[in-house]
């Protein structure tokens, strides 16, 4: 099927003669084979996705169809990949062409001659569906890549093959109750449009532990849930999920960097081979996927990019694995629909992004949850999705804000003031919410403590008061306050400054098991308990405010994992400290 370009409008073309494609399927432009995506059909013609550099291009040049959607190849050699929108590997692009990519040029994502050990689970005589794994491959120190019978198949296993393969060499014969013999290879091709199946969607239960205080207390995100990043610029968007990828306690991260900047996307490609995976020790490259698109790529690359790392992201799912998928960011993405809607002059909708922009964002979000997966056995997977969405001027009312919104369950709402302030993460504790909440709080209670959901309300009561408060305090200054209510505030401001602020750079900061964060949590809550009764038995507020123990509980953040009995002992001297102190006559 062969069409002719009439029309070159920056990153869309629009070719004739194309009546036979369908929609989304691939095309090659022109003699440089430039790859291209058909996003509308009008009559004979086709409107045409670029993503690449489509300068010099003119009509009468010749358009050829795949016959094929978008696809990525789904195999071993995907963990510590780095690939570009269009699951491009980088590193052979740049053996191809250097540091400036050329065009049209064709690289397969897999390493197609590289051979992998085939270990079979399964044994010839077993009968398998779709989904059921026959095989593993050991792709590296941390991650087995579980070689799966492919979406369609089922039967009778009639041979199997084990040793050293490559992803085309048949692993697998599986006979049809027809009698047709299927072979299968280690690797998969999937459209990206498409959402891999499962068998039910089921409601989260667990959280997704991070090691970052405030979400993990007062916001958390369940396993298989969404998360939105909100914030303006330098408010910390892409720290928060540098953060999230080292530490969240998934088995795979899928991080997209859709359209941001390079230098962002550098620091994660030299950080993370450096990084120590707590979990394994090993590098945290180990579990991790890059889709490295940045802004000087085609607008087109930013919408691809997202559809690639969330169907890679549920491959793993398909595994059994809890995958986590950061995109950074979801604005870049719908300012390239925006673009892509405008070339194809229709109706637009607020500020000039698509009319379907919402369930555009949707379709995206929806690929996210905690699934029963296909196969006979039973086993669960997950993808969390987290996105970050960067509004201009950190205006909150912007359509991919307001749509973003509705869609997601966790708002991590990053503030302009508390960046501004040095307040990392900088997530506003007045403006976020997170939907789990309540429906995680039965596990935080069987498996942090009893009383741990005691102890968040308290906080975050604490927290709620302090904002009333400080209304008076920058009217009529903090001497008007009563003791109690200064007692508020210092208890607020330990919340804040002791345990919600936490240092990404520092080794013992960057990361608190759900243990420290409770014990650090009910110290300071506790304090602030024990304070009230002392104040109650007619003690000092000065005296309250300079027990020793409150110098201790500043710096209860820094204290190894080790080391966490400290804060019991500290706990303990706290409470001495205050029941020791006397009344006053003056009081």
């Amino acid at each position: 099927m062969k069409g002719k370009i009439v029309k070159v409008s920056g990153p869309l073309i629009v070719a004739e003669n194309m009546q036979d494609v369908k929609m989304f399927d691939v095309v090659r432009v022109s003699e440089q084979r430039l790859i291209g995506e058909v996003i509308e059909l009008r009559g004979d013609r086709a409107s045409i996705q670029v993503y690449e550099e489509t300068s010099m291009l003119g009509p009468g040049e010749e358009v050829v169809s795949t016959n094929a959607p978008l696809s990525v190849e789904l195999g071993p050699g995907l963990i510590e990949g780095i690939f570009d929108g269009i699951q491009r590997p980088l590193n052979q692009l740049v053996k191809k062409s250097g540091e400036r990519i050329g065009r049209g040029i064709e690289v397969s994502a897999l390493n197609h001659n590289k051979k992998w050990n085939f270990v079979p689970v399964k044994k010839v005589g077993d009968i398998v569906s779709a989904g059921d794994i026959i095989g593993t491959v050991r792709e590296n120190e941390v991650i087995e890549h579980r070689i799966m019978v492919p979406y369609g198949i089922s039967g009778k296993i009639t041979s199997v093959y084990e040793g050293e393969k490559t992803v085309d060499d048949i692993v697998a014969a599986i006979e049809d109750k027809e009698g047709k013999t299927e072979f299968v290879t280690m690797m998969q091709k999937w459209p990206v449009r498409k959402g891999r199946p499962y068998r039910e969607k089921i409601a989260p239960v667990q959280p997704m532990i991070t090691g970052q205080r405030v979400i993990d207390t007062l916001f958390p995100i369940a396993k298989g849930g969404v998360a939105a990043v909100p914030g303006p610029f330098g408010s910390g968007k892409t720290v928060v999920q540098h953060q999230l990828a080292k530490w969240a306690d998934a088995d795979i991260i899928v991080y997209v960097g859709c359209g941001e900047r390079g230098n962002e996307m550098t620091d994660v490609l030299n950080e993370f081979p450096h990084l120590t995976d707590p979990k394994t020790g090993q590098p945290l490259m180990k579990r991790t996927v890059l889709i490295a698109n940045t802004s000087d790529m085609p607008v087109a690359a930013r919408e691809a990019s997202i559809y690639t790392g969330i169907t890679i992201a549920e491959y793993f799912r398909d595994m059994g694995y809890n995958v986590a998928i950061m995109a950074d960011s979801t604005s870049r993405w719908a300012e390239a629909l925006r673009e892509m809607s405008g070339r194809l002059e229709e109706m637009p909708g607020e500020e000039g992004y698509p009319a379907y922009l919402s369930s555009r964002l949707a379709e995206f979000y929806e690929r996210a949850g905690i699934v029963k997966l296909l196969g006979s056995d039973e086993r669960i997977g997950s993808v969390t999705a987290i996105g970050a969405v960067s509004p201009p001027g950190g205006d909150m009312s912007e359509p991919v804000s307001q749509a973003t919104l509705r869609i997601v369950k966790v708002f991590w709402g990053l503030s302009a003031s508390l960046a501004s302030k040095r307040h990392f993460p900088a997530i506003d504790w007045l403006t976020s919410y997170s939907l789990y909440s309540d429906r995680l709080s039965e596990w935080y209670g069987e498996n942090v403590a009893a009383d741990y959901n005691s102890y968040r309300t308290a906080a975050m009561r604490i927290l709620q008061e302090e904002a009333q408060l400080d209304e008076i305090v920058r009217l009529v200054g903090m001497d008007a306050l009563s003791p109690r209510d200064r007692l508020t505030m210092e208890a607020a401001k330990s919340i804040r400054e002791d345990y919600l602020h936490q240092n990404a750079f520092h080794e013992v900061d960057t990361y608190s098991s759900m243990t420290k964060q409770y014990k650090m949590l009910k110290l300071i809550i506790d304090c602030y308990r024990y304070s009230i009764a002392a104040l109650e038995k007619s003690v000092s507020l000065d005296d309250i405010l300079n027990i020793a123990a409150r110098e201790k509980i500043g710096r209860s953040k820094y204290i190894p994992e080790a080391e966490i009995e400290t804060l019991d002992k500290i706990s303990a001297d706290m409470k001495s400290q205050l029941s020791e102190l006397k009344a006053t006559e003056s009081f």
